[in-house]
């Protein structure tokens, strides 16, 4: 199974794909989708249409999105959603499945502990990929802890057989 993980962001969006199988997981590629300005509308344009790429160059089988948990003002809160909104219509359009996990869900399955810092996350993102050398950017370790997270998670959603779609 390959899975896309998410991390929406109203900077920078940070992406992961990861292999999963026989309770195993593999790294197979991880960025950044970076540009977005004051994501206007030709900002927004560019994360749905890298999304849109990533999708079809990897065709993952499932896409994992980190949901929105906190924004510390009104106006960070909007442009974090607008970027969310082009990333979930881009999977939505793709028919893949998609899930979303919470920020503490995706740090516990990822570190063992909610609350870990993003340091603490990208070094056991490092080391459960074994990712050798330089460590991805923080946008795109948060991404595969995502994808991670779904990959931990596939039994719950398997045996339920729903995503957001409610399919």
């Amino acid at each position: 199974m390959k899975i896309l993980g998410i991390d929406p962001g109203s900077h920078t969006t940070g992406y992961g794909i990861i292999r999963y199988q026989n309770n195993c997981v593999s790294h197979v590629e991880a960025g950044i989708i970076s540009g977005h300005r004051k994501n206007d509308v030709t900002s927004l344009t560019e994360i749905f249409s890298e999304i849109e790429k990533i999708l079809e160059k990897h065709a993952p089988d499932a896409v994992a999105v980190e949901d929105i948990f906190f924004a510390s003002n009104a106006q960070s809160a909007l442009k974090l959603g607008h970027a969310r909104g082009v990333i979930l219509l881009a999977v939505f359009r793709s028919g893949i499945p998609l899930f979303e996990y919470s920020a503490l869900e995706v740090k516990k399955a990822v570190t063992g502990y909610g609350r870990a810092d993003k340091t603490q996350v990208q070094k056991m993102v490092a080391k459960l990929l074994d990712i050798k050398g330089k460590l991805p950017a923080h946008d795109a370790s948060d991404a595969l802890a995502v994808a991670i997270c779904h990959a931990h998670s596939t039994k719950k959603y398997t045996a339920s057989g729903k995503d957001l779609r409610g399919h």
